[in-house]
């Protein structure tokens, strides 16, 4: 007997339990929000339970449903892990592979790498934005095959990662905010009296990280980097941005740096799994470590 519960519906839990909603799920998977009401709901028939929750402001799984999505969620690791491995048997270059990087790095900086492996390979890729714990968690699920983010302290001890470059991360606030007209050091008890602007930790299952957020701090959460940008340049509270971005902002009057504050230096590492490496893998590798490091700044 065939079962109702196919890799699309998979897919379609996935993206609305992530996203939020179904309307941004369908946007994901460019789909209408209709047609993806619809197979819920036949797939709710099919199965005769109820997947989700209807009866509040907004729908939310039940714990039938939240069965489904988890399990369902190895289902589609394992159906890629397999159609991965199969492509690397049959011809060493894989058919998919994910590249995840943090949100304060401009995917920009991945497009000449997209262009150039369609020269040599059909592997296709795909550029995935996660925000703090979410980068790590994302390469230890399998979601990622390669990551570039902020380094760690401590990586886990499956992953092999290199230095590939630097940023600097800058206080900044609108232009007109009242953060200006203060005075003193700008330590975390003056913090403490305006809202932080932060994006949401992608994380799904690990704890989330909090970077220069005070517990005690005000805050908005956002759920990317454009969205922050977008909250700063409104004036709805103070954070960092990578200075590249934050100077053009500055020098068109939008935004301000904070007097008294210093950039940040961080270090950008590429990480990966030491497991087996295709084709695409390693050229990838190869080729993100020899174009970010002829970069000055990322």
């Amino acid at each position: 007997m065939q079962s109702p519960i196919t890799l699309e519906a998979l897919h379609i839990l996935d993206a609305i339990d992530r996203r939020g909603s179904f309307a941004s799920a369908a946007n994901e998977l460019d789909r209408a929000p209709s047609s993806l009401s619809y197979q819920i709901q036949k797939l709710e028939q099919d199965l005769d339970i109820m997947i989700f929750d209807r009866s509040g402001h907004k729908a939310s799984f039940t714990e039938a449903g939240q069965l489904i999505l988890e399990t369902g969620r190895t289902i589609l690791a394992a159906t890629q892990k397999l159609v991965n491995d199969a492509s690397i048997l049959a011809n060493g270059w894989e058919l998919d592979i994910s590249l995840a990087f943090d949100g304060i790095i401009p995917v920009e900086n991945f497009f000449s790498m997209v262009d150039e492996l369609s020269k040599v390979s059909s592997t296709r890729i795909k550029l995935q934005e996660e925000i703090l714990a979410g980068c790590w968690e994302s390469l230890s699920d399998g979601r990622a095959d390669l990551l570039v983010c902020p380094k760690l302290e401590t990586l886990p001890h499956d992953v092999k990662a290199e230095v590939i470059g630097e940023m600097e991360m800058v206080w900044v606030a609108a232009s007109d905010h009242y953060v200006h007209k203060r005075s003193g050091e700008f330590n975390d008890e003056a913090r403490e009296k305006y809202r932080v602007i932060a994006i949401a930790d992608t994380a799904r299952e690990q704890p989330p990280i909090s970077i220069n957020v005070i517990q005690k701090q005000p805050r908005l959460t956002v759920t990317n980097f454009a969205a922050k940008v977008s909250a700063l340049k409104q004036g709805l509270g103070i954070g960092t941005l990578p200075k590249e971005l934050a100077s053009e902002l500055i020098e068109q009057g939008v935004l301000r740096q904070i007097a008294g504050t210093e950039g940040q230096p961080i270090e950008i590492i590429l990480a990966w799994k030491r497991n087996k490496i295709g084709e695409a893998k390693s050229w990838c590798i190869q080729y993100l470590k020899k174009t970010f490091k002829n970069q000055a700044k990322i």
